[in-house]
């Protein structure tokens, strides 16, 4: 008994000598195959060192965004890219947006909110046709997405710069009149006012610093936006410094103008309250009043007739 309980002992014993060796062993071999990569990345050449130490964003996104940006270009029209190029000048060119990231961001739409309309109504055991029609859908939805938020950014911007048009002409009338000339009266707009079209007046007076003509800065800056207000401020100082017309005179005229036109619009949103408080008042607000005055007449007349 002695005997065997000594040789399973000594079994044991081998057996976690040789796992204890055996670990030993695999830690040793990790540790060396790990310090030869290490080494081996050490002595590779420059262009592989840097290319490993480059972020995983430049190695790997920025290649996939280039193909597609070129997928995007085969599948749309030659004047997609200036009107894309367009639509940034009016959202004031975000700093995160270009035309190729726009282009690579539909493509990026059409191919994945595609495959994710697929899987959903594949899921759901639509029909062939319908899972197509479906799919189709979602996939023209990705598709002009982008387009929609750029759009949206625009609309957003120039509606800020409809609203502060007016005061801004309105000091930079009183600039002039008061003895600045219009660069000196547009950079006091710049400094003095906040908001995009502040920076417009400072794009503005960039150009005119760098040598370009003030009439081929006008025309830029009435093309750079799809507002009617300051399209035709643009249009009347260019024709104003081509005919030699008083600057005084034309900001005048413009600034009373666009003062009238804020009048008007601010008349006109007024006028539409009463039609869009209309159908909530109908649907939303009148049945809630009459269950609170009318409900209790009825429960009291429940009352009343079923005690009789």
């Amino acid at each position: 008994m002695l005997l065997m309980l000594g040789a399973v002992l000594l079994f044991g014993a081998l057996v976690l000598a040789l796992s204890i060796m055996g670990v030993l062993t695999s830690e040793r071999r990790a540790v060396a195959r790990s310090v030869a990569a290490v080494q081996a990345i050490n002595s590779a050449p420059s262009v592989i060192a840097d290319e490993l130490d480059r972020p995983f964003t430049e190695r790997v996104i920025a290649p996939l965004g280039g193909r597609l940006v070129g997928v995007g270009k085969m599948i749309t029209r030659a004047d997609t890219a200036t009107k894309i190029s367009h639509r940034l000048d009016i959202a004031g060119n975000p700093s995160a947006w270009d035309v190729n990231r726009i282009i690579g961001l539909k493509v990026l739409g059409l191919g994945g909110v595609g495959v994710l309309g697929f899987l959903v109504t594949l899921s759901r055991g639509y029909p062939v046709s319908k899972v197509l029609l479906i799919t189709a859908g979602f996939a023209a939805f990705g598709y002009v997405l982008p387009n929609v938020l750029l759009k949206n950014a625009g609309d957003k911007r120039e509606s800020l710069m409809r609203n502060s048009l007016p005061d801004a002409i309105d000091l930079l009338t009183i600039s002039v009149e008061a003895g600045l000339g219009f660069d000196a009266a547009v950079a006091r707009v710049a400094k003095n006012t906040s908001g995009p079209l502040a920076q417009e007046f400072s794009r503005l007076l960039q150009e005119m610093q760098l040598g370009i003509g003030r009439q081929e800065a006008m025309r830029a800056m009435g093309e750079r936006t799809s507002l009617p207000d300051l399209k035709s401020f643009c249009l009347a100082m260019v024709q104003a410094d081509s005919l030699g017309i008083p600057i005084a005179r034309v900001l005048r005229i413009q600034s009373h103008e666009m003062r009238t036109k804020r009048r008007q619009r601010a008349e006109e949103a007024a006028q539409k309250v009463p039609v869009k408080i209309l159908f909530p008042v109908i649907f939303f607000i009148l049945p809630t009043i009459f269950i609170v005055v009318i409900g209790p007449v009825f429960l009291s007349m429940g009352d009343l007739f079923g005690s009789g």
